[in-house]
Protein backbone atom coordinates (compact mmCIF):
# COMPACT_ATOMS: atom_id res chain seq x y z
CA UNK A 1 0.00 0.00 0.00
CA UNK A 2 1.42 3.42 -0.94
CA UNK A 3 1.95 6.37 1.41
CA UNK A 4 -0.82 8.22 -0.40
CA UNK A 5 -3.27 5.39 0.28
CA UNK A 6 -2.22 5.27 3.96
CA UNK A 7 -2.85 8.98 4.55
CA UNK A 8 -5.74 9.67 7.01
CA UNK A 9 -9.01 11.09 5.71
CA UNK A 10 -8.43 14.36 7.62
CA UNK A 11 -5.22 14.95 5.67
CA UNK A 12 -7.08 14.17 2.49
CA UNK A 13 -9.74 16.76 3.32
CA UNK A 14 -7.05 19.32 4.02
CA UNK A 15 -5.33 18.82 0.65
CA UNK A 16 -8.09 17.66 -1.70
CA UNK A 17 -10.26 19.99 -3.71
CA UNK A 18 -13.97 20.16 -2.73
CA UNK A 19 -15.12 18.26 -5.81
CA UNK A 20 -12.77 15.35 -4.97
CA UNK A 21 -14.50 14.70 -1.64
CA UNK A 22 -17.43 12.53 -0.71
CA UNK A 23 -20.63 14.16 0.59
CA UNK A 24 -19.60 13.60 4.20
CA UNK A 25 -16.09 14.87 3.63
CA UNK A 26 -17.45 17.86 1.73
CA UNK A 27 -19.73 18.72 4.66
CA UNK A 28 -16.80 18.54 7.09
CA UNK A 29 -14.63 20.62 4.75
CA UNK A 30 -17.37 23.25 4.47
CA UNK A 31 -17.81 23.35 8.25
CA UNK A 32 -14.07 23.86 8.74
CA UNK A 33 -14.02 26.68 6.23
CA UNK A 34 -17.02 28.41 7.82
CA UNK A 35 -15.68 28.06 11.38
CA UNK A 36 -12.12 29.17 10.64
CA UNK A 37 -10.88 32.39 12.22
CA UNK A 38 -10.07 33.76 8.76
CA UNK A 39 -13.69 33.33 7.70
CA UNK A 40 -14.91 34.98 10.90
CA UNK A 41 -12.71 38.01 10.24
CA UNK A 42 -13.91 38.22 6.63
CA UNK A 43 -17.56 38.03 7.74
CA UNK A 44 -16.95 40.70 10.39
CA UNK A 45 -15.50 42.95 7.69
CA UNK A 46 -18.46 42.19 5.41
CA UNK A 47 -20.87 43.08 8.22
CA UNK A 48 -19.14 46.44 8.66
CA UNK A 49 -19.22 47.08 4.90
CA UNK A 50 -22.87 46.02 4.69
CA UNK A 51 -23.74 48.61 7.35
CA UNK A 52 -22.41 51.48 5.22
CA UNK A 53 -25.46 51.69 2.90
CA UNK A 54 -27.68 51.90 5.97
CA UNK A 55 -25.78 55.00 7.05
CA UNK A 56 -25.59 56.65 3.63
CA UNK A 57 -28.94 55.79 2.05
CA UNK A 58 -32.13 56.94 3.86
CA UNK A 59 -33.98 54.08 5.53
CA UNK A 60 -37.75 53.50 5.50
CA UNK A 61 -37.89 52.71 9.20
CA UNK A 62 -35.95 55.83 10.18
CA UNK A 63 -36.97 58.65 7.83
CA UNK A 64 -39.69 57.73 5.36
CA UNK A 65 -39.89 61.32 4.10
CA UNK A 66 -36.21 61.31 3.15
CA UNK A 67 -36.79 58.01 1.31
CA UNK A 68 -39.72 59.53 -0.57
CA UNK A 69 -37.64 62.55 -1.56
CA UNK A 70 -34.77 60.31 -2.62
CA UNK A 71 -37.11 58.31 -4.84
CA UNK A 72 -38.37 61.52 -6.47
CA UNK A 73 -34.82 62.75 -7.07
CA UNK A 74 -33.52 59.41 -8.41
CA UNK A 75 -36.35 57.78 -10.39
CA UNK A 76 -33.99 55.42 -12.25
CA UNK A 77 -32.00 54.20 -9.26
CA UNK A 78 -34.96 53.80 -6.92
CA UNK A 79 -36.23 50.49 -8.48
CA UNK A 80 -32.70 49.04 -8.31
CA UNK A 81 -32.34 50.11 -4.69
CA UNK A 82 -35.72 48.50 -3.93
CA UNK A 83 -34.66 45.17 -5.43
CA UNK A 84 -31.47 45.25 -3.34
CA UNK A 85 -33.38 46.22 -0.17
CA UNK A 86 -31.10 49.23 0.28
CA UNK A 87 -33.93 51.27 1.79
CA UNK A 88 -34.20 48.63 4.53
CA UNK A 89 -30.63 47.39 4.88
CA UNK A 90 -30.85 45.97 8.40
CA UNK A 91 -34.01 44.05 7.61
CA UNK A 92 -32.78 42.63 4.30
CA UNK A 93 -32.16 38.95 3.63
CA UNK A 94 -28.53 39.45 2.64
CA UNK A 95 -27.70 41.39 5.82
CA UNK A 96 -29.37 38.69 7.94
CA UNK A 97 -27.38 36.01 6.08
CA UNK A 98 -24.07 37.72 6.90
CA UNK A 99 -25.19 38.18 10.50
CA UNK A 100 -26.15 34.54 10.99
CA UNK A 101 -23.03 33.21 9.25
CA UNK A 102 -20.86 35.39 11.48
CA UNK A 103 -22.51 33.98 14.61
CA UNK A 104 -22.09 30.40 13.36
CA UNK A 105 -18.46 31.07 12.48
CA UNK A 106 -17.69 32.59 15.88
CA UNK A 107 -19.36 29.76 17.76
CA UNK A 108 -17.47 27.22 15.65
CA UNK A 109 -14.19 29.03 16.39
CA UNK A 110 -14.71 29.40 20.12
CA UNK A 111 -15.97 25.95 21.15
CA UNK A 112 -12.80 24.03 20.09
CA UNK A 113 -10.62 26.71 21.69
CA UNK A 114 -12.53 26.32 24.95
CA UNK A 115 -11.65 22.60 25.07
CA UNK A 116 -8.02 23.36 24.23
CA UNK A 117 -7.90 26.01 26.95
CA UNK A 118 -9.48 23.64 29.49
CA UNK A 119 -6.82 21.03 28.72
CA UNK A 120 -4.09 23.67 29.05
CA UNK A 121 -5.38 24.65 32.50
CA UNK A 122 -5.25 21.05 33.68
CA UNK A 123 -1.85 20.37 32.16
CA UNK A 124 1.32 20.63 34.24
CA UNK A 125 3.96 23.21 33.31
CA UNK A 126 6.41 21.69 30.83
CA UNK A 127 9.66 20.15 32.02
CA UNK A 128 12.79 22.24 32.17
CA UNK A 129 14.93 22.32 29.01
CA UNK A 130 18.29 20.55 29.20
CA UNK A 131 20.28 23.76 28.76
CA UNK A 132 18.63 26.63 30.62
CA UNK A 133 21.55 28.91 29.74
CA UNK A 134 20.44 28.86 26.12
CA UNK A 135 17.16 30.55 26.87
CA UNK A 136 16.89 34.26 25.94
CA UNK A 137 16.78 35.20 29.64
CA UNK A 138 18.81 33.13 32.09
CA UNK A 139 21.13 33.39 35.07
CA UNK A 140 22.94 31.15 37.54
CA UNK A 141 24.80 31.15 40.85
CA UNK A 142 26.46 28.66 43.20
CA UNK A 143 25.68 27.88 46.84
CA UNK A 144 26.66 25.40 49.54
CA UNK A 145 23.05 24.44 50.26
CA UNK A 146 21.61 21.07 49.38
CA UNK A 147 19.82 21.01 45.94
CA UNK A 148 16.57 19.77 47.48
CA UNK A 149 16.55 22.66 49.94
CA UNK A 150 17.14 25.16 47.12
CA UNK A 151 14.42 23.64 44.96
CA UNK A 152 11.86 23.54 47.77
CA UNK A 153 12.57 27.20 48.52
CA UNK A 154 12.38 28.02 44.78
CA UNK A 155 8.95 26.38 44.56
CA UNK A 156 7.69 28.55 47.42
CA UNK A 157 9.22 31.74 45.99
CA UNK A 158 7.91 31.23 42.49
CA UNK A 159 4.47 30.20 43.76
CA UNK A 160 4.39 33.41 45.79
CA UNK A 161 4.75 35.26 42.50
CA UNK A 162 1.50 33.70 41.30
CA UNK A 163 3.06 31.09 39.03
CA UNK A 164 1.56 27.64 38.60
CA UNK A 165 4.31 25.39 39.96
CA UNK A 166 5.16 21.75 39.35
CA UNK A 167 7.74 20.23 41.67
CA UNK A 168 7.88 16.84 43.35
CA UNK A 169 10.27 16.96 46.29
CA UNK A 170 12.94 14.32 46.14
CA UNK A 171 12.02 13.27 42.58
CA UNK A 172 12.53 16.41 40.50
CA UNK A 173 15.80 18.12 39.69
CA UNK A 174 14.02 21.32 38.60
CA UNK A 175 11.05 23.51 39.43
CA UNK A 176 8.77 24.21 36.43
CA UNK A 177 6.44 27.19 36.60
CA UNK A 178 4.05 28.89 34.26
CA UNK A 179 2.00 32.09 34.38
CA UNK A 180 -0.27 34.09 32.08
CA UNK A 181 -3.14 31.75 31.23
CA UNK A 182 -5.50 34.72 31.60
CA UNK A 183 -4.23 36.03 28.27
CA UNK A 184 -5.98 33.25 26.38
CA UNK A 185 -8.95 33.64 28.73
CA UNK A 186 -9.09 37.30 27.67
CA UNK A 187 -9.11 36.26 24.00
CA UNK A 188 -11.93 33.81 24.63
CA UNK A 189 -13.92 36.32 26.69
CA UNK A 190 -13.56 38.87 23.88
CA UNK A 191 -14.88 36.45 21.26
CA UNK A 192 -17.70 35.27 23.51
CA UNK A 193 -18.55 38.93 24.15
CA UNK A 194 -18.87 39.56 20.42
CA UNK A 195 -21.46 36.78 20.28
CA UNK A 196 -23.25 38.27 23.29
CA UNK A 197 -23.39 41.65 21.54
CA UNK A 198 -24.73 40.05 18.36
CA UNK A 199 -27.37 38.16 20.35
CA UNK A 200 -28.40 41.34 22.17
CA UNK A 201 -28.70 43.32 18.94
CA UNK A 202 -30.61 40.48 17.30
CA UNK A 203 -33.03 40.25 20.25
CA UNK A 204 -33.69 43.98 20.03
CA UNK A 205 -34.26 43.79 16.28
CA UNK A 206 -36.57 40.78 16.50
CA UNK A 207 -38.68 41.61 19.56
CA UNK A 208 -38.39 45.38 19.80
CA UNK A 209 -39.76 48.29 17.83
CA UNK A 210 -38.92 51.86 16.95
CA UNK A 211 -41.29 54.59 15.90
CA UNK A 212 -41.45 58.32 15.50
CA UNK A 213 -44.06 61.02 15.85
CA UNK A 214 -44.05 64.76 15.21
CA UNK A 215 -46.01 66.28 18.08
CA UNK A 216 -47.25 69.85 18.26
CA UNK A 217 -46.66 71.71 21.52
CA UNK A 218 -49.55 72.51 23.79
CA UNK A 219 -52.21 70.90 25.95
CA UNK A 220 -54.47 70.45 22.92
CA UNK A 221 -52.09 67.87 21.44
CA UNK A 222 -50.93 64.60 22.90
CA UNK A 223 -49.65 61.12 22.16
CA UNK A 224 -50.82 57.70 23.34
CA UNK A 225 -48.59 54.68 22.85
CA UNK A 226 -50.61 52.71 20.33
CA UNK A 227 -49.97 51.92 16.68
CA UNK A 228 -52.44 54.45 15.28
CA UNK A 229 -50.57 57.38 16.87
CA UNK A 230 -47.23 56.88 15.12
CA UNK A 231 -46.11 58.74 12.00
CA UNK A 232 -43.66 55.95 11.21
CA UNK A 233 -43.30 52.59 12.93
CA UNK A 234 -40.72 49.83 12.44
CA UNK A 235 -41.51 46.63 14.40
CA UNK A 236 -39.23 43.65 14.77
CA UNK A 237 -39.99 40.40 12.98
CA UNK A 238 -41.31 38.82 16.21
CA UNK A 239 -42.84 41.98 17.68
CA UNK A 240 -45.91 41.54 19.85
CA UNK A 241 -48.15 44.64 20.21
CA UNK A 242 -49.20 43.47 23.67
CA UNK A 243 -45.78 44.45 25.08
CA UNK A 244 -46.37 48.17 24.38
CA UNK A 245 -46.70 50.12 27.63
CA UNK A 246 -49.99 52.10 27.75
CA UNK A 247 -48.40 55.48 28.53
CA UNK A 248 -49.35 58.88 27.13
CA UNK A 249 -47.79 62.34 27.17
CA UNK A 250 -48.07 65.89 25.88
CA UNK A 251 -45.52 68.68 25.45
CA UNK A 252 -46.51 71.57 27.66
CA UNK A 253 -43.53 73.83 27.02
CA UNK A 254 -40.48 74.03 24.80
CA UNK A 255 -37.35 76.09 25.41
CA UNK A 256 -34.45 76.69 23.01
CA UNK A 257 -31.03 78.17 23.78
CA UNK A 258 -29.63 79.78 20.61
CA UNK A 259 -25.96 80.33 19.85
CA UNK A 260 -25.24 84.06 19.45
CA UNK A 261 -21.56 84.12 18.45
CA UNK A 262 -19.20 82.45 16.01
CA UNK A 263 -19.82 80.74 12.70
CA UNK A 264 -22.66 78.71 14.19
CA UNK A 265 -24.54 81.75 15.46
CA UNK A 266 -28.28 81.30 15.11
CA UNK A 267 -28.12 77.53 15.62
CA UNK A 268 -29.89 75.81 18.51
CA UNK A 269 -27.36 74.86 21.18
CA UNK A 270 -29.75 73.13 23.55
CA UNK A 271 -33.46 72.52 23.58
CA UNK A 272 -35.71 71.10 26.27
CA UNK A 273 -39.28 69.80 25.97
CA UNK A 274 -41.33 69.75 29.16
CA UNK A 275 -43.57 66.66 29.26
CA UNK A 276 -46.66 65.80 31.24
CA UNK A 277 -47.03 62.02 31.09
CA UNK A 278 -49.05 59.17 32.52
CA UNK A 279 -47.66 55.66 32.74
CA UNK A 280 -51.16 54.18 32.45
CA UNK A 281 -54.64 55.50 31.62
CA UNK A 282 -56.10 57.40 34.56
CA UNK A 283 -52.82 57.31 36.47
CA UNK A 284 -51.05 60.17 38.18
CA UNK A 285 -49.60 62.86 35.90
CA UNK A 286 -45.86 63.32 36.19
CA UNK A 287 -43.48 65.82 34.60
CA UNK A 288 -40.14 65.35 32.88
CA UNK A 289 -37.70 67.64 31.06
CA UNK A 290 -36.88 65.77 27.88
CA UNK A 291 -33.46 66.60 26.41
CA UNK A 292 -31.25 65.23 23.67
CA UNK A 293 -29.48 62.09 24.95
CA UNK A 294 -31.58 62.20 28.15
CA UNK A 295 -34.55 59.97 27.32
CA UNK A 296 -37.58 59.31 29.45
CA UNK A 297 -37.74 55.61 30.35
CA UNK A 298 -41.15 54.09 31.02
CA UNK A 299 -40.95 50.38 31.72
CA UNK A 300 -38.88 48.93 28.89
CA UNK A 301 -39.58 51.83 26.51
CA UNK A 302 -37.41 54.88 25.93
CA UNK A 303 -38.76 58.24 24.73
CA UNK A 304 -36.18 60.42 22.94
CA UNK A 305 -36.22 64.03 21.80
CA UNK A 306 -34.46 64.13 18.43
CA UNK A 307 -35.64 67.28 16.66
CA UNK A 308 -37.83 70.36 16.55
CA UNK A 309 -39.20 72.90 14.11
CA UNK A 310 -41.98 75.34 13.24
CA UNK A 311 -45.63 74.83 12.34
CA UNK A 312 -47.18 77.95 10.75
CA UNK A 313 -50.88 78.32 11.52
CA UNK A 314 -52.58 78.76 8.14
CA UNK A 315 -56.23 79.29 7.24
CA UNK A 316 -57.54 78.67 3.70
CA UNK A 317 -60.94 79.93 2.59
CA UNK A 318 -62.25 78.71 -0.74
CA UNK A 319 -64.07 80.65 -3.44
CA UNK A 320 -67.37 80.30 -1.57
CA UNK A 321 -65.90 81.86 1.58
CA UNK A 322 -65.89 78.58 3.52
CA UNK A 323 -62.93 77.66 5.74
CA UNK A 324 -61.56 74.44 4.24
CA UNK A 325 -58.28 74.29 6.12
CA UNK A 326 -57.27 75.88 9.40
CA UNK A 327 -54.59 75.00 11.90
CA UNK A 328 -50.86 74.46 12.31
CA UNK A 329 -49.01 72.78 9.45
CA UNK A 330 -45.68 71.09 10.11
CA UNK A 331 -42.80 72.45 8.03
CA UNK A 332 -39.66 70.33 7.91
CA UNK A 333 -36.24 72.04 8.28
CA UNK A 334 -34.01 72.04 5.19
CA UNK A 335 -31.22 73.97 6.96
CA UNK A 336 -30.18 72.71 10.39
CA UNK A 337 -28.62 76.02 11.38
CA UNK A 338 -31.15 78.64 10.24
CA UNK A 339 -34.23 76.35 10.35
CA UNK A 340 -35.31 77.39 6.88
CA UNK A 341 -38.10 74.88 6.29
CA UNK A 342 -40.22 73.35 3.55
CA UNK A 343 -43.90 72.54 3.80
CA UNK A 344 -47.11 71.68 2.00
CA UNK A 345 -50.66 72.83 2.79
CA UNK A 346 -53.60 70.92 1.30
CA UNK A 347 -57.28 71.86 1.06
CA UNK A 348 -58.99 68.80 -0.42
CA UNK A 349 -62.56 70.07 -0.17
CA UNK A 350 -62.08 73.60 -1.50
CA UNK A 351 -64.54 74.84 -4.11
CA UNK A 352 -64.51 75.31 -7.02
CA UNK A 353 -61.14 73.47 -7.12
CA UNK A 354 -58.80 71.69 -4.76
CA UNK A 355 -56.08 73.98 -3.44
CA UNK A 356 -52.49 73.04 -2.70
CA UNK A 357 -49.77 75.33 -1.37
CA UNK A 358 -46.08 74.51 -1.45
CA UNK A 359 -43.18 76.62 -0.29
CA UNK A 360 -40.70 77.71 2.34
CA UNK A 361 -40.79 79.17 5.81
CA UNK A 362 -38.08 81.59 6.96
CA UNK A 363 -37.85 82.14 10.76
CA UNK A 364 -35.78 85.31 10.29
CA UNK A 365 -36.29 86.45 6.71
CA UNK A 366 -33.66 88.32 4.74
CA UNK A 367 -32.75 88.86 1.10
CA UNK A 368 -29.18 87.93 0.43
CA UNK A 369 -26.72 89.96 -1.59
CA UNK A 370 -23.90 88.86 -3.87
CA UNK A 371 -20.48 90.52 -4.12
CA UNK A 372 -21.87 93.16 -6.51
CA UNK A 373 -24.67 94.11 -4.15
CA UNK A 374 -27.40 92.43 -6.20
CA UNK A 375 -30.23 90.72 -4.36
CA UNK A 376 -30.08 86.93 -4.38
CA UNK A 377 -32.44 84.21 -3.24
CA UNK A 378 -34.30 84.79 0.04
CA UNK A 379 -32.99 83.01 3.10
CA UNK A 380 -33.26 82.79 6.85
CA UNK A 381 -30.34 84.26 8.77
CA UNK A 382 -31.34 83.08 12.25
CA UNK A 383 -32.97 80.00 13.68
CA UNK A 384 -35.16 81.92 16.10
CA UNK A 385 -38.45 83.36 14.78
CA UNK A 386 -37.44 87.03 14.84
CA UNK A 387 -39.04 87.97 11.49
CA UNK A 388 -41.04 84.95 10.27
CA UNK A 389 -42.27 84.76 6.70
CA UNK A 390 -43.81 82.09 4.47
CA UNK A 391 -43.40 82.13 0.71
CA UNK A 392 -45.67 79.67 -1.14
CA UNK A 393 -46.77 78.84 -4.67
CA UNK A 394 -50.32 77.80 -5.61
CA UNK A 395 -51.52 74.62 -7.33
CA UNK A 396 -55.06 73.63 -8.29
CA UNK A 397 -56.84 70.77 -9.98
CA UNK A 398 -56.64 67.09 -9.14
CA UNK A 399 -54.06 66.96 -6.35
CA UNK A 400 -54.89 63.38 -5.37
CA UNK A 401 -56.22 64.53 -2.02
CA UNK A 402 -59.72 63.12 -1.84
CA UNK A 403 -58.86 59.58 -2.94
CA UNK A 404 -55.87 59.30 -0.63
CA UNK A 405 -53.37 58.74 -3.45
CA UNK A 406 -50.85 61.26 -2.10
CA UNK A 407 -47.77 59.40 -0.86
CA UNK A 408 -47.10 61.69 2.12
CA UNK A 409 -48.57 64.64 3.97
CA UNK A 410 -45.28 66.40 3.21
CA UNK A 411 -45.53 65.83 -0.56
CA UNK A 412 -47.86 67.53 -3.02
CA UNK A 413 -49.01 65.29 -5.87
CA UNK A 414 -48.59 67.43 -8.98
CA UNK A 415 -49.04 64.80 -11.64
CA UNK A 416 -52.53 66.01 -12.59
CA UNK A 417 -52.32 69.50 -11.08
CA UNK A 418 -51.77 72.92 -12.61
CA UNK A 419 -49.61 75.67 -11.14
CA UNK A 420 -51.39 79.02 -11.01
CA UNK A 421 -49.56 81.74 -12.94
CA UNK A 422 -49.72 85.54 -12.91
CA UNK A 423 -50.67 87.68 -15.90
CA UNK A 424 -46.98 88.19 -16.79
CA UNK A 425 -46.42 84.46 -17.02
CA UNK A 426 -44.55 84.17 -13.71
CA UNK A 427 -45.71 81.69 -11.06
CA UNK A 428 -48.17 83.14 -8.57
CA UNK A 429 -46.47 83.42 -5.19
CA UNK A 430 -47.59 84.81 -1.86
CA UNK A 431 -45.21 86.13 0.83
CA UNK A 432 -46.93 86.45 4.18
CA UNK A 433 -45.95 87.44 7.69
CA UNK A 434 -48.05 86.56 10.76
CA UNK A 435 -51.44 88.26 10.60
CA UNK A 436 -51.29 88.91 6.84
CA UNK A 437 -53.64 87.50 4.20
CA UNK A 438 -53.47 87.06 0.43
CA UNK A 439 -56.35 86.84 -2.03
CA UNK A 440 -56.03 84.02 -4.52
CA UNK A 441 -56.59 84.74 -8.22
CA UNK A 442 -59.55 83.49 -10.29
CA UNK A 443 -61.89 83.60 -7.29
CA UNK A 444 -60.17 80.64 -5.63
CA UNK A 445 -60.38 82.16 -2.14
CA UNK A 446 -57.78 83.49 0.32
CA UNK A 447 -54.91 82.39 2.55
CA UNK A 448 -54.12 83.83 6.00
CA UNK A 449 -50.91 83.32 8.01
CA UNK A 450 -52.38 83.33 11.53
CA UNK A 451 -49.26 82.73 13.61
CA UNK A 452 -46.68 80.13 14.68
CA UNK A 453 -46.53 77.01 16.79
CA UNK A 454 -43.61 74.68 17.59
CA UNK A 455 -43.34 70.94 17.07
CA UNK A 456 -40.99 68.28 18.37
CA UNK A 457 -39.85 65.05 16.78
CA UNK A 458 -40.16 62.26 19.34
CA UNK A 459 -38.71 58.79 18.90
CA UNK A 460 -40.13 55.90 20.93
CA UNK A 461 -38.20 52.65 21.01
CA UNK A 462 -38.21 49.38 22.87
CA UNK A 463 -34.99 47.34 22.69
CA UNK A 464 -35.21 44.20 24.83
CA UNK A 465 -31.61 43.15 24.20
CA UNK A 466 -29.87 46.44 25.03
CA UNK A 467 -28.68 45.28 28.47
CA UNK A 468 -27.40 42.06 26.92
CA UNK A 469 -25.54 44.05 24.27
CA UNK A 470 -24.14 46.41 26.91
CA UNK A 471 -22.95 43.44 28.96
CA UNK A 472 -21.25 42.08 25.85
CA UNK A 473 -19.48 45.38 25.22
CA UNK A 474 -18.18 45.51 28.81
CA UNK A 475 -17.00 41.90 28.58
CA UNK A 476 -15.31 42.63 25.27
CA UNK A 477 -13.38 45.52 26.82
CA UNK A 478 -12.32 43.38 29.79
CA UNK A 479 -11.26 40.54 27.52
CA UNK A 480 -9.35 42.92 25.26
CA UNK A 481 -7.50 44.39 28.24
CA UNK A 482 -6.60 40.90 29.43
CA UNK A 483 -5.33 39.82 26.02
CA UNK A 484 -3.25 42.99 25.65
CA UNK A 485 -1.68 43.36 29.09
CA UNK A 486 -1.35 39.80 30.44
CA UNK A 487 2.05 38.36 29.46
CA UNK A 488 2.28 34.55 29.49
CA UNK A 489 5.71 33.28 30.50
CA UNK A 490 7.47 30.18 31.78
CA UNK A 491 10.16 29.85 34.41
CA UNK A 492 12.46 27.03 35.46
CA UNK A 493 14.84 26.64 38.36
CA UNK A 494 17.34 23.73 38.36
CA UNK A 495 19.72 22.85 41.18
CA UNK A 496 22.41 20.15 40.99
CA UNK A 497 25.53 19.17 42.93
CA UNK A 498 28.87 19.85 41.22
CA UNK A 499 32.12 17.90 41.51
CA UNK A 500 33.58 20.42 43.95
CA UNK A 501 30.69 19.89 46.38
CA UNK A 502 28.87 23.16 45.64
CA UNK A 503 25.37 23.42 44.19
CA UNK A 504 24.86 25.10 40.83
CA UNK A 505 21.50 26.86 40.64
CA UNK A 506 20.30 27.78 37.13
CA UNK A 507 17.27 29.90 36.28
CA UNK A 508 15.70 30.35 32.85
CA UNK A 509 12.76 32.43 31.73
CA UNK A 510 10.81 32.32 28.47
CA UNK A 511 8.44 35.16 27.55
CA UNK A 512 5.72 33.71 25.31
CA UNK A 513 4.26 37.08 24.32
CA UNK A 514 5.60 39.21 21.50
CA UNK A 515 7.02 42.60 22.33
CA UNK A 516 8.16 41.73 25.84
CA UNK A 517 10.88 43.90 27.36
CA UNK A 518 14.06 41.87 28.09
CA UNK A 519 14.86 44.18 30.98
CA UNK A 520 11.63 43.13 32.71
CA UNK A 521 12.67 39.48 32.44
CA UNK A 522 16.14 40.19 33.78
CA UNK A 523 14.68 42.14 36.68
CA UNK A 524 12.28 39.31 37.53
CA UNK A 525 15.09 36.74 37.48
CA UNK A 526 17.29 38.98 39.61
CA UNK A 527 14.52 39.38 42.19
CA UNK A 528 13.98 35.60 42.38
CA UNK A 529 17.71 34.98 42.77
CA UNK A 530 17.81 37.52 45.59
CA UNK A 531 15.05 35.69 47.44
CA UNK A 532 16.70 32.30 46.89
CA UNK A 533 20.09 33.48 48.12
CA UNK A 534 18.69 35.35 51.12
CA UNK A 535 15.49 33.71 52.42
CA UNK A 536 15.26 36.20 55.31
CA UNK A 537 15.42 39.13 52.85
CA UNK A 538 17.88 40.91 55.16
CA UNK A 539 20.59 41.47 52.60
CA UNK A 540 20.95 41.78 48.86
CA UNK A 541 23.34 39.64 46.88
CA UNK A 542 24.34 40.83 43.43
CA UNK A 543 23.72 38.36 40.64
CA UNK A 544 24.59 38.25 37.02
CA UNK A 545 21.74 37.94 34.51
CA UNK A 546 22.54 37.15 30.93
CA UNK A 547 20.58 37.07 27.69
CA UNK A 548 23.31 35.28 25.78
CA UNK A 549 23.86 31.59 25.29
CA UNK A 550 26.51 30.10 27.57
CA UNK A 551 28.05 26.68 27.32
CA UNK A 552 27.16 24.49 30.24
CA UNK A 553 30.22 23.50 32.29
Amino acid sequence: MTDLQQRPSDDRQATALPYDLTARELARWTWRQVTSMRTALVLLLLLALASIPGSVIPQDNIDSLAVSQWRDNHPRLAPVWDRLDLFNVYGSVWFAAIYILLMISLVGCIIPRLFVYARALRAKPPKAPRHLSRLPESTSYTTDEDPDVVLARAARVVKGRRFRVHYVEGRSDAVAAERGHLREAGNLVFHVAVIVVLVGVAAGSLFGYKGGVILLNGDDYGFSNNLTQYDDFAPGALFDPDVMEPFSFSITDFDVDWLTEGKRAGMAREFVASLDYETEPGGDTETYDLKVNHPLTIGGTDVFLIGHGYAPVITIRDGEGEVTKSGPVVFLPTNAQTFESFGVVKAPFARPEQIGLEGAFYPTFAMGEDADGNLTMPASVWGDALDPLISMSLWTGDLGLQDGSASSVYVLDKANATQVMKADGQPFRMDLRPGESATLPDGLGSVTFEGLQRWNKIQISRTPGKLVALTGVVLALLGLLGSLFVRPRRLWVRARRQDDGTTLVELGRLDRSSGGDPEDGEAELAAIVAELQDPTRTKTTSTRTTSTREDES
